[in-house]
């Protein structure tokens, strides 16, 4: 069975408080729509400042996520690390693991958007000394003793549910990333299907004498929506997909390299990549897939064509793969 994922950013370009309330509402109860036929994993992400109105604070969709579902795990793919203060996000993460019994995953990174960091006064140059120190301090939190913590001595409570501490990967497309994840002990997620990466990950466990894995994209990791009409859907909503295609791209330099990846100027382009891709639920089960990732709001796609494309996934896609 494939691992299934429903992907929200919660995107809308000129949204209203309004329809961005009914667009959150929409995605909870998506959530637990997915939960209830089965599907693995909701998954979300962090960005700032973005006029589409991209989700910044995917730790409290996260919390109520876990409120409307009793088995999905969440993960939070990625959190920009030196954005946030580590003993707060010990506390966050700790009390989300003992919400959820264990269903969070963290994907910690870094961002490649500097536009961020000065929205928080945190320094460009510098992040990679405070990622190091927030993946350190998140540890050490974990324990429930006390430590060392910027020349004076905390302790965070409560422990997390898991033990030894929530699952917590970095990520990211660097050698600095494989390496900081080897020092540290702790499993590696590249952001694209970079094979050599994994290998450079695995030699450095091999240096620090610690133990972890990969998890890693596939090398086709395509973002799905189902209809009955590809064709129509991709007249009528194309343009979703396109939005949020071009506003990857705008942030994207050479070296960053992401599993969303796209090059496309139009609708036409981008149907012809097969980086997104609208799918019957037939086509969907015969693309052979290991990980079905469904976005169906996609670039501030209208909500109910978002319940369509889940439906068909569930009632669907989902039964064909089980059988």
């Amino acid at each position: 069975m494939p691992v299934t994922v429903v992907r929200f950013n919660l995107v809308e370009p000129g949204a209203t408080p309004a329809s961005l309330s009914a667009r959150y509402r929409a995605a909870l109860e998506m959530a637990a729509y997915a939960d209830e036929h089965g599907v693995t994993t909701v998954q979300t992400e962090e960005h700032h400042g973005v006029d589409n109105n991209w989700l910044p604070s995917p730790f409290v969709f996260a919390g109520a996520v876990f409120g409307a579902t009793r088995r999905i795990a969440v993960t939070v793919s990625a959190v920009i690390g030196p954005l946030h203060d580590p003993l707060r996000l010990a506390e966050e993460i700790a009390v989300l693991d003992l919400l959820s019994g264990g269903r969070l995953v963290t994907v910690a990174g870094i961002g490649y958007r500097p536009e961020e960091y000065a929205l928080f006064d945190v320094e460009w140059r510098r992040r990679g000394r405070i990622q190091d120190e927030l993946l350190e301090t998140l540890l050490k939190a974990w324990t429930g003793e006390e430590f060392e913590y910027r020349g004076r001595r905390v302790r965070v409570t409560p422990r997390p549910f898991t033990d030894p501490h929530p699952l917590l990967l970095v990520g990211g497309s660097s050698r600095a990333a494989a390496r900081r994840a080897a020092r540290l002990g702790l499993p590696f997620f590249p952001s694209a299907h970079l094979p050599e990466l994994e290998a450079y990950y695995k030699e450095r466990l091999v240096e620090y004498g610690t133990e972890g894995w990969t998890m890693m994209p596939t090398a086709e990791t395509p973002l799905l929506h189902i209809a009955e009409d590809p064709d129509e859907t991709w007249d009528r909503h194309g343009k979703h997909f396109l939005h949020e295609a071009r506003t990857y791209a705008s942030w994207q330099s050479g070296d960053i390299r992401s599993a969303v990846r796209s090059a496309a100027t139009s609708v036409d382009e981008l149907r012809a990549e097969g980086v997104y891709r609208i799918l019957t639920p037939e086509e969907c089960v015969e693309q052979g897939l290991d990980n079905l990732v469904l976005h169906p709001l996609a670039g501030g796609m209208p909500v109910e064509e978002g319940w369509r494309s889940l439906r068909l996934f569930a009632e669907r896609v989902l039964p064909a793969l089980s059988g």
